[in-house]
């Protein structure tokens, strides 16, 4: 988009003018310094006053909206306009009587270099996941009657183009799934058809892209299944032992900003520094879906490979130890210093988080915890094992004896009918505020029988004659076995799996648009369709297929250790694989969920890419949960 601006007769230097939602698109797929790099002097909002630069050329990033188009037309319109020449890009496909309101002020015309459509508005957050930004969706399309809130279709149809967009900058068509009721179902609410409406909407906008984008695919090239966040809403709120999870669990984050205390270079108190957690760290790509115990032995591995390699760390030991330096070590030690301080700033900052991830594990008793969630989930412990925990550890956190109820209820949902909840509630002193989270899961869960039917090839309960209730197979080997409370995986894996070997139930799981003869050989086994020269070509393949996105693109870091190769395979890996599968969370998906999608990309070879109106850590997704309900509920008749 910037790059095709700069045209022969305009100017080297530009304004970009977006507005609040495209100012979002453009800082979570680049920095400044590119936006810079690319010409750009100056970033302004459309709707704040801006000092006019009749000499300057003006790039606009904006939504195709009446708002913004009256907006555009004040800037450019007149003897004069702000700007010389005007570059308009849309972030979404624009309305026809908004492109006759521009054609109509003739004024206006000659003054535009640019009018295009970049189909561009979702929200990276790494590598393999976007949101829609839909921090509400909870609320407007589950909460009590919300169908028949204005909010409801506002929600979805947003929520459809922005989905659609993403297909349209990758050049991708998909085979169209989503989370059905079932051939014999019948719908106990309307908030069960929120998957299917959605992928109606979706399907409506690839429809059109398929007529006016050209060389967009006209057959299928990839699979989109759509979800919702009653496909698993243990995921949500079970600790999850990684260090990306940990770290938005445990630590007070902002987005993917960290700040931690950390000792003075000048021996002063503690300063405080931030960090950012994101793809352009190496280390971070490195031992992010890792369990804490053994990120924190990675680390150590780390900074004692790094003070065994690198010049300036041995000199400056052999200072300290009184050795003799000579001349020529000292402009070794010159020339590797700035590297060196960057590169221990580095390490040393993931290791004071983990550290201090460890304390907060040890201090709040998580291991005893998440030992008990994870026995509930695999059915290995049950009601005596609770009461008993809520009786001697008193004084847990609140939050973090609601979390521990939430699961419960989900394995034992009979456990709620009667007075049976208020009595667990008593036990862990939560008040009726505290345990609407519990309450309103009913709002999400689907009817019982449809729920057994699609949770995998295992039904929610075992036969009655059997006490072990559990809702997740064990599936330990001994790769996972190594890291206690490593057990645990969102059930997004399984249906991934499924979906990737056709063994999904076509009733549970329903396609809107049947693909044409797909090549099932090469993107069920691992061969590859796009290009590479063993694979089959005659079926649909994708027009971008042979690279990844280009927001997906990791950015390339050496640290000149074994994290370098993370980020230089990254891109090149995804050469050698089959058809892209996308899923979409509608509520909210999980770093769990998101850990899996990376690790399926290297099991099934195809890049699995997750969507969601928003990426919600514990705290989040129980606040929205609060949400949904604001009347007072009684446990009789939840369903979970």
């Amino acid at each position: 988009m910037l790059k095709s601006a700069n045209t022969p007769n305009s100017k080297s230097w530009k304004v970009l003018i977006m507005d609040k939602v495209t100012l979002k698109v453009m800082s979570s797929s680049c920095k400044m310094a590119d936006i810079t790099d690319e010409g750009i002097s100056l970033v302004e909002d459309l709707f704040r006053r801006r000092q006019p630069m009749p000499s300057m050329d003006a790039i606009y990033f904006i939504q195709p909206s009446k708002e913004n188009m009256v907006m555009f037309l004040s800037d450019m319109s007149g003897r004069e306009p702000l700007y010389r020449k005007a570059f308009v890009f849309f972030s979404t496909p624009v309305p026809k009587e908004l492109v006759n309101h521009i054609k109509s002020d003739t004024s206006v015309l000659p003054r535009i270099g640019a009018l295009r459509e970049m189909n561009l508005e979702y929200f990276p957050i790494d590598s393999q996941a976007f949101v829609t930004d839909h921090e509400m969706a909870l609320e407007e399309l589950y909460g009590d009657n919300a169908e028949n809130s204005r909010k409801f279709d506002a929600c979805l149809n947003t929520m459809a183009t922005r989905i659609a967009t993403v297909f349209a900058s990758m050049k991708e068509l998909p085979s169209v799934r989503y989370q059905g009721r079932g051939a014999d179902a019948t719908v106990s609410s309307p908030r069960e058809l929120v998957p299917s409406k959605l992928a109606s909407s979706v399907w409506n906008c690839l429809t059109k892209y398929k007529a006016t984008i050209p060389k967009f695919p006209q057959k299928e090239t990839c699979d989109l299944l759509i979800l919702d966040r009653s496909v698993d809403q243990i995921a949500p709120i079970i600790h999850e032992w990684t260090y990306d999870a940990m770290c938005h669990d445990l630590l007070d984050m902002e987005g993917n900003k960290c700040v931690l205390e950390v000792p003075s270079k000048t021996g002063g108190p503690p300063e405080q520094k931030e960090v950012l957690l994101e793809d352009t760290d190496p280390v971070w790509v490195e031992i992010r879906h890792l369990h804490i115990a053994e990120a924190s032995e990675r680390l150590h591995d780390k900074m004692t490979n790094f003070a065994s390699k690198n010049k300036a760390a041995q000199l400056s030991q052999a200072s300290r130890d009184g050795a003799e330096i000579s001349t020529r070590d000292l402009q070794k030690m010159v020339q590797a210093l700035p590297q060196y301080q960057e590169q221990v700033e580095k390490l040393s900052l993931h290791v004071e988080i983990a550290g201090k991830i460890s304390r907060i594990i040890r201090e709040m008793g998580l291991r005893d915890l998440g030992q008990l969630e994870q026995d509930l989930v695999f059915g290995d412990a049950g009601t005596k094992e609770l009461i008993n925990f809520l009786r001697s550890k008193q004084g847990s956190p609140s939050e973090n004896k609601l979390r521990l109820l939430m699961i419960y209820a989900s394995v034992h949902p009979e456990k709620f009918e009667g007075d049976k909840g208020l009595k667990l509630m008593q036990l862990a002193k939560l008040s009726s505020e505290d345990m609407k989270p519990v309450k309103n899961t009913r709002l999400l869960a689907r009817s019982q029988d449809n729920q057994n039917k699609s949770s995998g090839s295992f039904s929610l309960k075992f036969d009655a004659h059997r006490r072990k209730v559990a809702v997740r197979k064990d599936r330990t080997n001994g790769e996972e076995e190594a890291w206690a409370l490593s057990r645990f995986y969102p059930m997004l894996e399984e249906i991934v799996d499924h979906l990737s070997k056709d063994e999904l139930s076509k009733n549970d799981y329903q396609c809107l648009n049947e693909p044409a003869a797909l090549d099932k050989e090469g993107s069920q086994n691992g061969g590859s369709v796009r290009g590479g020269s063993s694979a089959k070509t005659n079926g649909p393949h994708s027009m971008r297929s042979r690279r990844t996105a280009t927001w997906a693109k990791p950015h390339h870091s050496d640290d000149g250790y074994s994290s370098d190769s993370v980020l230089k395979n990254a891109s090149t890996n995804v050469k050698k694989m089959g058809q892209r599968i996308f899923i979409f969370v509608i509520g909210g998906a999980t770093r769990s969920e998101l850990r899996v999608c990376h690790k399926l990309t290297s099991k099934l070879r195809r890049e699995i890419i997750l969507g969601s109106t928003s990426i919600d850590d514990p705290l989040q997704y129980i606040t929205k949960l609060k949400l949904l309900s604001e009347k007072e509920l009684s446990f009789e008749g939840i369903r979970i």
